[in-house]
């Protein structure tokens, strides 16, 4: 079969590239792949200068050529302004081929962010989903995104997955619990406004002296800007319990979520369904995270660890306090959670729903 991939690939790395490349990996041994890149050079969203308007530019010129004689249109949609009327472009260069596309949300804010305030744009994506064989969907919460759009039987739930790898034992998991005379924190994503690092931060600081010294806290990911970074790294400079590492990929990202006891993801974003928080799960650690958006359906609140309301700062410390004041029961909640990862997030899952809802091998 003649694929055309329409989607992220790494570098950089990020949860969507990552599933991505997941898939990628999956089908380009046994097809005919046609690969249109849809990387960004940043983290920002939408349009951001000249050199993305040409990178846009190249993605709908390569589109243009590469749809030809393909059986199957694979395509990740951008949850932006200007990445929807991209979107909506490739649509048109691909409208003959609408009934062999699929579409694959991986986040879940396109709704709030533009479907419910630009009712034109609404109406113009209805009138192409409409026409798809179908809509891939993290979870139960974002099918009510399309089902005004496409009847719900084509609406198809894949959920998220983790690397083998993050995956640890009963007896390292056990270990890690035994003895928490030091517990650590880790936040690790990209640290952008709105994902709350500088409110965990703030949080922890604000912390009194004994229960600052219960903890130690550990941050990893890609700054907007090297100000931001050097601001952070001034505010943390007066704290040996508190540190950087920098952008962690493969062992170094590893360990760090082996060792970690919590894991905080303080976000104030629509996200999908977090891979960091799969990752922390695999990896037998308690999690704290507002509970909006995708991930409502992989998080309970005293079952995988303790929901902050919102990402304010005295939120984030009574998760944090809440902790210690359970803290016998927090390597119970560990285990629940590697084996909830085990059950639901193995990149075999994925690929296995990845292909039933594409109908690929059938």
């Amino acid at each position: 079969m003649k694929i055309l991939f329409i989607a992220p690939l790494p570098p950089p790395i990020t949860g969507h590239s990552l599933a991505s490349k997941v898939f990628y990996d999956s089908i380009e041994s046994s097809n005919e792949v046609a690969v249109v890149n849809l990387t960004k050079g940043n983290f920002k969203e939408g349009a951001d200068g000249v050199k993305r308007f040409f990178e846009i530019g190249r993605v709908l010129w390569q589109v243009t050529i590469k749809r030809k004689n393909v059986d199957l249109v694979y395509l990740t949609i951008s949850e932006s302004l200007a990445g929807n009327l991209k979107d909506i472009v490739i649509y048109l260069i691909c409208f003959s081929k609408l009934q062999r596309t699929y579409i694959h949300l991986h986040g879940g804010s396109i709704k709030k962010l533009l479907f419910n305030r630009f009712m034109i744009l609404a109406k113009v994506n209805a009138f192409f989903i409409r026409r798809l064989a179908g809509v891939i969907v993290l979870g139960e919460s974002h099918i009510e995104i399309f089902d005004k759009f496409i009847p719900k039987e084509k609406i198809h739930i894949v959920s998220n997955s983790v690397e083998d790898s993050f995956f640890i034992d009963d007896l390292y998991l056990k270990s890690k619990f035994d003895n928490l005379s030091t517990i650590n924190i880790l936040f690790l994503s990209n640290l952008i406004n709105g994902k709350g690092y500088n409110e965990l931060l703030d949080a922890f600081v604000a912390l009194n002296n004994d229960e600052r010294m219960q903890f130690s806290l550990h941050f990893a990911g890609t700054f907007e800007s090297e100000d931001h970074k050097n601001i952070f790294l001034e505010k943390i400079g007066g704290f040996g319990n508190i540190h950087y590492h920098g952008v962690v990929h493969g062992i170094q990202k590893r360990d760090l979520l082996k060792s970690a006891h919590l894991f905080c993801l303080p976000t104030s974003y629509f996200e999908g369904q977090p891979i960091s928080i799969l990752e922390a799960y695999a990896s037998g650690c308690v999690v704290l995270c507002t509970v909006i958006g995708g991930i409502q359906d992989i998080f309970t609140d005293g079952q995988n660890g303790f929901k902050i309301k919102t990402k304010e700062p005295h939120e984030i410390q009574k998760a944090i306090r809440n902790s210690i004041r359970v803290k016998q029961k927090l390597q119970e909640i560990a285990f629940h959670n590697r084996s909830f990862a085990e059950e639901r997030f193995r990149s075999t899952s994925y690929v296995n729903g990845m292909n039933n809802a594409m109908r690929l091998g059938q």
